[in-house]
Protein backbone atom coordinates (compact mmCIF):
# COMPACT_ATOMS: atom_id res chain seq x y z
CA UNK A 1 0.00 0.00 0.00
CA UNK A 2 1.14 3.52 -0.75
CA UNK A 3 2.17 5.52 2.29
CA UNK A 4 0.89 8.99 1.45
CA UNK A 5 3.22 10.52 4.02
CA UNK A 6 6.17 9.61 1.80
CA UNK A 7 7.38 11.53 -1.24
CA UNK A 8 5.74 10.71 -4.59
CA UNK A 9 7.20 11.67 -7.97
CA UNK A 10 4.91 12.12 -10.95
CA UNK A 11 7.27 12.22 -13.94
CA UNK A 12 5.48 14.01 -16.77
CA UNK A 13 3.00 16.89 -16.72
CA UNK A 14 0.98 16.14 -19.85
CA UNK A 15 -2.36 14.39 -20.24
CA UNK A 16 -1.59 11.49 -17.88
CA UNK A 17 0.69 13.26 -15.43
CA UNK A 18 -1.81 16.09 -14.91
CA UNK A 19 -4.57 13.58 -14.14
CA UNK A 20 -2.36 11.74 -11.65
CA UNK A 21 -1.51 15.00 -9.92
CA UNK A 22 -5.18 15.98 -9.69
CA UNK A 23 -6.09 12.62 -8.18
CA UNK A 24 -3.21 12.45 -5.72
CA UNK A 25 -3.88 16.00 -4.56
CA UNK A 26 -7.55 15.10 -4.03
CA UNK A 27 -6.38 12.25 -1.78
CA UNK A 28 -4.54 14.74 0.40
CA UNK A 29 -1.02 13.86 -0.74
CA UNK A 30 1.16 16.87 0.02
CA UNK A 31 4.65 15.44 -0.57
CA UNK A 32 4.27 15.51 -4.36
CA UNK A 33 7.10 16.39 -6.71
CA UNK A 34 6.51 16.86 -10.43
CA UNK A 35 9.08 19.04 -12.17
CA UNK A 36 8.25 20.50 -15.56
CA UNK A 37 10.38 19.62 -18.58
CA UNK A 38 12.09 23.00 -18.22
CA UNK A 39 12.93 22.26 -14.59
CA UNK A 40 14.17 18.72 -15.31
CA UNK A 41 15.15 17.30 -18.69
CA UNK A 42 14.47 13.58 -18.30
CA UNK A 43 16.61 12.79 -21.33
CA UNK A 44 19.63 14.21 -19.49
CA UNK A 45 21.09 11.36 -17.45
CA UNK A 46 23.20 13.59 -15.23
CA UNK A 47 20.23 15.84 -14.44
CA UNK A 48 18.03 12.86 -13.60
CA UNK A 49 20.75 11.41 -11.39
CA UNK A 50 21.13 14.68 -9.50
CA UNK A 51 17.36 14.99 -9.08
CA UNK A 52 16.95 11.51 -7.58
CA UNK A 53 20.01 12.01 -5.37
CA UNK A 54 18.42 15.14 -3.94
CA UNK A 55 14.73 14.15 -3.78
CA UNK A 56 14.81 10.35 -3.21
CA UNK A 57 11.08 9.76 -3.91
CA UNK A 58 9.57 6.65 -2.35
CA UNK A 59 7.16 6.12 -5.25
CA UNK A 60 7.37 7.00 -8.94
CA UNK A 61 4.64 7.28 -11.55
CA UNK A 62 6.54 7.34 -14.87
CA UNK A 63 4.09 9.10 -17.18
CA UNK A 64 6.62 11.18 -19.11
CA UNK A 65 6.87 10.28 -22.79
CA UNK A 66 6.94 11.66 -26.30
CA UNK A 67 3.49 10.81 -27.69
CA UNK A 68 1.51 11.60 -30.79
CA UNK A 69 -1.00 10.37 -33.32
CA UNK A 70 -0.54 8.30 -36.45
CA UNK A 71 0.92 11.15 -38.53
CA UNK A 72 3.45 12.13 -35.87
CA UNK A 73 4.54 8.53 -35.31
CA UNK A 74 4.96 7.96 -39.03
CA UNK A 75 6.85 11.23 -39.57
CA UNK A 76 9.25 11.18 -36.61
CA UNK A 77 9.98 7.51 -35.75
CA UNK A 78 13.59 8.20 -34.71
CA UNK A 79 12.45 10.87 -32.24
CA UNK A 80 9.78 8.63 -30.74
CA UNK A 81 12.27 5.78 -30.40
CA UNK A 82 15.23 7.73 -29.00
CA UNK A 83 13.43 10.08 -26.63
CA UNK A 84 11.20 7.44 -25.03
CA UNK A 85 14.05 4.96 -24.59
CA UNK A 86 16.23 7.63 -23.01
CA UNK A 87 13.56 8.83 -20.56
CA UNK A 88 12.73 5.27 -19.49
CA UNK A 89 16.33 4.19 -19.06
CA UNK A 90 17.23 7.25 -17.02
CA UNK A 91 14.22 7.25 -14.68
CA UNK A 92 13.82 3.52 -14.03
CA UNK A 93 17.51 3.02 -13.31
CA UNK A 94 17.81 6.12 -11.11
CA UNK A 95 14.67 5.17 -9.18
CA UNK A 96 16.06 1.73 -8.36
CA UNK A 97 19.53 2.99 -7.42
CA UNK A 98 18.19 5.69 -5.11
CA UNK A 99 15.89 3.49 -3.07
CA UNK A 100 12.48 3.98 -4.69
CA UNK A 101 10.05 1.51 -3.12
CA UNK A 102 7.72 1.15 -6.12
CA UNK A 103 7.49 2.44 -9.67
CA UNK A 104 4.68 2.40 -12.22
CA UNK A 105 5.62 2.55 -15.91
CA UNK A 106 3.05 3.87 -18.38
CA UNK A 107 2.95 1.83 -21.57
CA UNK A 108 0.63 1.96 -24.56
CA UNK A 109 -1.76 -0.46 -26.21
CA UNK A 110 0.20 -0.04 -29.46
CA UNK A 111 2.71 -2.55 -28.06
CA UNK A 112 0.45 -5.35 -29.24
CA UNK A 113 0.66 -6.98 -32.70
CA UNK A 114 -1.29 -5.33 -35.50
CA UNK A 115 -3.43 -8.40 -36.13
CA UNK A 116 -3.92 -10.25 -32.87
CA UNK A 117 -7.09 -11.84 -31.45
CA UNK A 118 -9.66 -9.49 -29.93
CA UNK A 119 -10.12 -8.50 -27.20
CA UNK A 120 -6.38 -8.29 -26.56
CA UNK A 121 -5.06 -10.23 -23.57
CA UNK A 122 -1.81 -9.32 -21.84
CA UNK A 123 -0.19 -12.54 -23.03
CA UNK A 124 -0.57 -11.56 -26.70
CA UNK A 125 2.49 -9.32 -26.41
CA UNK A 126 5.24 -10.23 -28.93
CA UNK A 127 3.11 -12.80 -30.76
CA UNK A 128 3.15 -11.04 -34.14
CA UNK A 129 4.30 -8.05 -36.21
CA UNK A 130 3.61 -4.51 -34.97
CA UNK A 131 1.63 -1.82 -36.78
CA UNK A 132 4.14 -0.20 -39.13
CA UNK A 133 2.93 3.38 -38.56
CA UNK A 134 3.98 3.36 -34.89
CA UNK A 135 6.42 0.45 -34.55
CA UNK A 136 9.31 2.64 -33.33
CA UNK A 137 7.21 4.03 -30.47
CA UNK A 138 5.84 0.57 -29.71
CA UNK A 139 9.30 -1.00 -29.48
CA UNK A 140 10.42 1.77 -27.14
CA UNK A 141 7.43 1.11 -24.88
CA UNK A 142 8.03 -2.65 -24.99
CA UNK A 143 11.62 -1.96 -23.92
CA UNK A 144 10.36 0.00 -20.90
CA UNK A 145 8.09 -2.84 -19.90
CA UNK A 146 10.94 -5.34 -20.26
CA UNK A 147 13.25 -3.07 -18.27
CA UNK A 148 10.78 -3.14 -15.39
CA UNK A 149 10.65 -6.94 -15.58
CA UNK A 150 14.43 -7.23 -15.72
CA UNK A 151 14.97 -4.97 -12.72
CA UNK A 152 12.33 -6.93 -10.80
CA UNK A 153 14.01 -10.26 -11.62
CA UNK A 154 17.60 -9.20 -11.00
CA UNK A 155 17.26 -6.65 -8.22
CA UNK A 156 13.83 -7.29 -6.70
CA UNK A 157 12.73 -3.78 -7.71
CA UNK A 158 8.95 -3.45 -7.38
CA UNK A 159 8.32 -1.97 -10.83
CA UNK A 160 4.95 -2.56 -12.52
CA UNK A 161 3.68 -1.64 -15.99
CA UNK A 162 0.24 -0.65 -17.24
CA UNK A 163 -1.12 -0.60 -20.80
CA UNK A 164 -4.03 1.84 -21.21
CA UNK A 165 -6.48 2.07 -24.08
CA UNK A 166 -6.64 5.27 -26.18
CA UNK A 167 -6.78 8.13 -23.70
CA UNK A 168 -8.68 11.40 -23.71
CA UNK A 169 -9.41 14.20 -21.26
CA UNK A 170 -8.18 17.58 -20.01
CA UNK A 171 -4.71 18.65 -21.18
CA UNK A 172 -5.01 16.56 -24.36
CA UNK A 173 -3.03 17.52 -27.47
CA UNK A 174 -5.25 19.11 -30.14
CA UNK A 175 -2.49 19.78 -32.67
CA UNK A 176 -3.78 19.59 -36.26
CA UNK A 177 -1.19 17.03 -37.41
CA UNK A 178 0.28 15.38 -34.31
CA UNK A 179 -2.77 14.62 -32.16
CA UNK A 180 -4.63 11.35 -31.69
CA UNK A 181 -7.92 10.59 -33.41
CA UNK A 182 -10.37 11.94 -30.81
CA UNK A 183 -8.86 15.41 -30.18
CA UNK A 184 -8.07 15.71 -33.90
CA UNK A 185 -11.73 15.07 -34.75
CA UNK A 186 -12.99 17.41 -32.05
CA UNK A 187 -10.85 20.28 -33.29
CA UNK A 188 -11.63 19.65 -36.96
CA UNK A 189 -15.39 19.47 -36.39
CA UNK A 190 -15.38 22.49 -34.06
CA UNK A 191 -13.53 24.57 -36.62
CA UNK A 192 -15.88 23.36 -39.38
CA UNK A 193 -18.85 24.35 -37.24
CA UNK A 194 -17.44 27.80 -36.48
CA UNK A 195 -16.64 28.37 -40.17
CA UNK A 196 -20.16 27.33 -41.21
CA UNK A 197 -18.94 24.45 -43.35
CA UNK A 198 -21.51 21.94 -44.57
CA UNK A 199 -19.16 18.97 -44.26
CA UNK A 200 -16.06 17.74 -42.41
CA UNK A 201 -13.54 15.02 -43.16
CA UNK A 202 -12.78 11.90 -41.13
CA UNK A 203 -9.28 10.65 -41.90
CA UNK A 204 -9.00 7.11 -43.28
CA UNK A 205 -11.80 4.72 -44.15
CA UNK A 206 -13.82 5.35 -40.99
CA UNK A 207 -13.83 1.63 -40.16
CA UNK A 208 -10.99 1.10 -37.60
CA UNK A 209 -12.31 0.27 -34.14
CA UNK A 210 -10.96 1.98 -31.04
CA UNK A 211 -11.53 1.93 -27.29
CA UNK A 212 -11.37 5.17 -25.28
CA UNK A 213 -10.50 5.62 -21.61
CA UNK A 214 -10.89 8.89 -19.75
CA UNK A 215 -7.57 9.93 -18.25
CA UNK A 216 -9.15 10.47 -14.82
CA UNK A 217 -10.22 6.81 -14.86
CA UNK A 218 -6.66 5.88 -15.79
CA UNK A 219 -5.32 7.87 -12.83
CA UNK A 220 -7.72 6.01 -10.52
CA UNK A 221 -6.60 2.68 -11.98
CA UNK A 222 -2.89 3.48 -11.62
CA UNK A 223 -3.23 4.38 -7.95
CA UNK A 224 -5.40 1.28 -7.43
CA UNK A 225 -2.68 -0.92 -8.95
CA UNK A 226 0.09 0.72 -6.95
CA UNK A 227 -1.90 -0.24 -3.87
CA UNK A 228 -3.09 -3.68 -4.95
CA UNK A 229 -0.74 -5.23 -7.52
CA UNK A 230 2.86 -6.35 -7.72
CA UNK A 231 3.98 -8.63 -10.53
CA UNK A 232 5.92 -9.06 -13.77
CA UNK A 233 2.96 -8.97 -16.11
CA UNK A 234 1.81 -5.64 -17.47
CA UNK A 235 -1.85 -4.83 -16.84
CA UNK A 236 -4.39 -3.69 -19.44
CA UNK A 237 -6.59 -0.74 -18.47
CA UNK A 238 -9.66 0.03 -20.57
CA UNK A 239 -13.43 0.12 -20.72
CA UNK A 240 -14.37 -2.88 -22.86
CA UNK A 241 -16.33 -0.55 -25.19
CA UNK A 242 -15.28 0.31 -28.75
CA UNK A 243 -16.35 2.60 -31.57
CA UNK A 244 -15.51 2.79 -35.25
CA UNK A 245 -13.81 5.98 -36.40
CA UNK A 246 -17.04 7.05 -38.09
CA UNK A 247 -19.15 6.28 -35.01
CA UNK A 248 -16.70 8.33 -32.98
CA UNK A 249 -16.99 11.20 -35.46
CA UNK A 250 -20.78 11.25 -35.15
CA UNK A 251 -20.55 11.24 -31.34
CA UNK A 252 -18.12 14.16 -31.43
CA UNK A 253 -20.36 15.99 -33.92
CA UNK A 254 -23.33 15.50 -31.59
CA UNK A 255 -21.30 16.76 -28.62
CA UNK A 256 -20.22 20.00 -30.29
CA UNK A 257 -23.38 20.59 -32.31
CA UNK A 258 -21.93 20.13 -35.79
CA UNK A 259 -24.81 19.30 -38.13
CA UNK A 260 -22.98 18.97 -41.45
CA UNK A 261 -22.08 15.89 -43.45
CA UNK A 262 -19.17 13.65 -42.48
CA UNK A 263 -17.02 12.21 -45.27
CA UNK A 264 -14.00 9.89 -45.19
CA UNK A 265 -10.56 10.38 -46.74
CA UNK A 266 -9.20 6.91 -47.63
CA UNK A 267 -5.88 8.46 -48.68
CA UNK A 268 -5.07 8.88 -44.99
CA UNK A 269 -3.78 5.84 -43.02
CA UNK A 270 -6.11 3.81 -40.83
CA UNK A 271 -3.55 2.26 -38.51
CA UNK A 272 -4.42 -0.95 -36.68
CA UNK A 273 -7.86 -2.24 -37.80
CA UNK A 274 -9.08 -3.00 -34.28
CA UNK A 275 -7.67 -2.51 -30.80
CA UNK A 276 -9.89 -3.60 -27.90
CA UNK A 277 -8.21 -4.55 -24.64
CA UNK A 278 -9.21 -7.51 -22.53
CA UNK A 279 -9.61 -6.00 -19.07
CA UNK A 280 -10.58 -9.16 -17.20
CA UNK A 281 -7.38 -9.16 -15.12
CA UNK A 282 -7.81 -5.70 -13.60
CA UNK A 283 -11.54 -6.32 -13.27
CA UNK A 284 -10.85 -9.40 -11.12
CA UNK A 285 -8.57 -7.29 -8.94
CA UNK A 286 -11.58 -5.05 -8.26
CA UNK A 287 -11.26 -2.00 -10.49
CA UNK A 288 -13.68 -0.72 -13.14
CA UNK A 289 -14.01 2.58 -15.05
CA UNK A 290 -16.52 5.14 -13.82
CA UNK A 291 -16.82 7.82 -16.53
CA UNK A 292 -19.39 7.27 -19.30
CA UNK A 293 -17.94 8.09 -22.71
CA UNK A 294 -20.49 10.70 -23.78
CA UNK A 295 -20.16 12.43 -20.40
CA UNK A 296 -16.40 12.48 -20.82
CA UNK A 297 -16.73 13.88 -24.35
CA UNK A 298 -18.93 16.74 -23.13
CA UNK A 299 -16.44 17.58 -20.38
CA UNK A 300 -13.56 17.50 -22.84
CA UNK A 301 -15.32 19.87 -25.21
CA UNK A 302 -15.88 22.34 -22.37
CA UNK A 303 -12.17 22.14 -21.56
CA UNK A 304 -11.28 22.59 -25.24
CA UNK A 305 -13.37 25.78 -25.50
CA UNK A 306 -11.73 27.25 -22.41
CA UNK A 307 -8.24 26.29 -23.61
CA UNK A 308 -8.96 27.79 -27.03
CA UNK A 309 -10.16 31.03 -25.44
CA UNK A 310 -7.07 31.17 -23.24
CA UNK A 311 -4.71 30.51 -26.18
CA UNK A 312 -3.44 27.24 -24.68
CA UNK A 313 -4.04 25.04 -27.74
CA UNK A 314 -1.07 24.10 -29.87
CA UNK A 315 -1.46 25.27 -33.44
Amino acid sequence: MLDYNKKILVAGRGLVGSALLRKLESLGVDRLVSPTSRELDLTNQAAVEAFFQAEKPAYVFLAAAKVGGIVANSSYPADFFRINLTIQNNVIDAAWRHGCEKLLFMGSSCIYPRSCPQPIKEEYLLTGPLESTNDAYAVAKIAGLMMCRAYRRQYGFDAISVMPANLYGPEDNFHHQDSHILPALMRRLHESKMAGHSQAVVWGSGTPLREFLHVDDLAEACIFLMNNYSGESHVNIGTGQEFSAMELAWLVAKTIGFQGQLTTDPSKPDGTPRKLLDISFISKLGWKPAIEFEVGLAELYKWYLLAEADGRLRK
